[in-house]
C-alpha cells in the first residue's frame, strides 16, 4: 500500500512516500480503506518532537480517519465489510496511523460515518469532537439555558465545541480576532466576542452582567488560562486541553472554580477506554445527521503525497477549522 511516512522527528519535509505491506489485522480489530484523514495540533507535535507520544520510527501518524471498512477480525460484530465509518483510533505509541491506503485498528473506537457529510467532512471531526466532548458533556454536564465562552472559536476544538453546546442548549459566546472569524462563529450560532478589542473585564460585563460564564472553554493554554478563570463566574467550570504551562492557581482557588483538563488521547495512550470514543462518535454522527454539527475545511483537502504542506499550514496556526489529507478516492 502507498504511504507517507517518518524515519525521523523533524519538520515536515521529514515525510516521505513508501510502500508498505497492509497491515494484517487481529481479534477485536477493523482494516479500514482509507478515504482521508485531518492534522490535529498533536499530529505536528509527534512529528517534530516524536517520544513519548509518537508510534516507533519509521512511523505512519495521524489518528483521525474516514473511510470504508475491508475486513473486520474476530470478536467483532458492529461492522461488516463495506461499512463507511470514521473516529480517532490511532497515530500515537503503540498503533498506526491513517496516512497510509489501510490502516489496522480496534474496531472500538470506530462509529458508522455521517451519511450527510463526504469522507473528507468527517475526517475532520473525530479528534476535535471527542476533546470537546469530553471537556463540555461529560466533565461540565453543559446544558439549557447556560452561558458558555469558547476561546478560539474557529479553531479545530473550538467550532465544534460551539455546536455541542447549543445542541445542548446552552447560550454560547466565542472570542474570535477579526470581523471574518466573527461571521464564521454567527454561522455555527455564536456570538462573537473580539479578543483584541474587549478586555475580559469588558466583555464579561457586557454579555454577563459582571457575574462571569458558567463554563469557559480554554482551547489556546499558557497566558490564556488566567484568562480564562477571570472570565468564570462564581464556582464555575474552566475546561482546558491546552495546559503544558506553569500557573499560579491563587485566582482559581479565590473564586472555587472547577478546571477539568482534557487530553482525549488517554485511551490510545494506554489500550483501554475505546468503547466510551466509540459510543461519543456515535453520539456525534447523530447530531451531524441533525445537522447540528458540522466541520470547518480550512480550504480545500491536500493530496496524501502533499501532507508536508499539509502540516506546514497548520503549524503556522493560521489555519480555520480543520485541515484534511485526502488519502483515496
Amino acid at each position: 500500500m502507498k504511504a507517507m511516512i517518518i524515519r525521523e522527528s523533524g519538520e515536515p519535509s521529514v515525510f516521505e512516500a513508501a510502500d508498505l505491506p497492509v497491515p494484517e489485522i487481529t481479534p477485536g480489530q477493523v482494516l479500514v480503506r482509507v478515504a482521508a484523514t485531518s492534522v490535529n495540533p498533536v499530529d505536528w507535535k509527534i512529528r517534530k518532537l516524536g517520544p513519548p507520544l509518537g508510534p516507533d520510527l519509521p512511523a505512519v501518524l495521524q489518528g483521525d480517519v474516514a473511510g470504508v471498512v475491508e475486513a473486520v477480525g474476530a470478536d467483532v460484530s458492529a461492522f461488516a465489510v463495506g461499512h463507511e465509518v470514521y473516529g480517532c483510533a490511532g497515530g500515537v505509541k503503540g498503533t498506526g496511523g491513517a496516512l497510509a491506503e489501510f490502516m489496522a485498528c480496534d474496531g472500538a473506537y470506530l462509529a458508522p460515518k455521517p451519511t450527510n457529510l463526504s469522507m473528507t467532512e468527517a475526517a475532520a471531526l473525530p479528534l476535535v469532537c471527542l476533546t470537546a466532548w469530553e471537556g463540555l458533556v461529560e466533565g461540565a454536564n453543559v446544558g439549557w439555558g447556560q452561558t458558555v465562552l469558547v476561546h478560539a472559536g474557529v479553531g479545530g476544538v473550538g467550532h465544534v465545541a460551539i455546536q455541542i453546546a447549543i445542541a445542548r442548549g446552552a447560550k454560547v459566546y466565542a472570542t474570535v480576532s477579526g470581523p471574518e472569524k466573527a461571521e464564521l462563529v454567527k454561522g455555527f450560532g455564536a456570538i462573537p466576542i473580539n479578543y483584541r478589542e474587549n478586555s475580559v473585564e469588558d466583555y464579561v460585563a457586557a454579555h454577563t452582567g459582571g457575574a462571569g460564564f458558567d463554563i469557559v472553554y480554554d482551547t489556546v493554554g499558557g497566558e490564556n488560562i488566567p484568562k480564562s478563570w477571570e472570565a468564570a463566574k462564581l464556582r464555575g467550570t474552566v475546561i482546558s486541553c491546552q495546559t503544558n504551562s506553569t500557573q499560579d492557581l491563587t485566582p482559581l482557588h479565590l473564586k472555587g472554580l472547577r478546571h477539568i483538563g482534557v487530553l482525549m488521547l488517554i485511551p490510545l495512550l494506554h489500550g483501554k477506554g475505546g468503547e466510551a470514543h466509540g459510543q461519543i462518535m456515535r453520539e456525534i454522527t447523530a447530531l451531524a445527521e441533525a445537522g447540528q454539527i458540522r466541520p470547518l475545511l480550512d480550504g480545500e483537502p491536500y493530496a496524501l503525497e502533499n501532507v508536508a504542506d499539509a502540516h506546514a499550514r497548520m503549524e503556522s496556526g493560521q489555519a480555520m477549522g480543520k485541515v484534511v489529507v485526502r488519502v483515496s478516492g
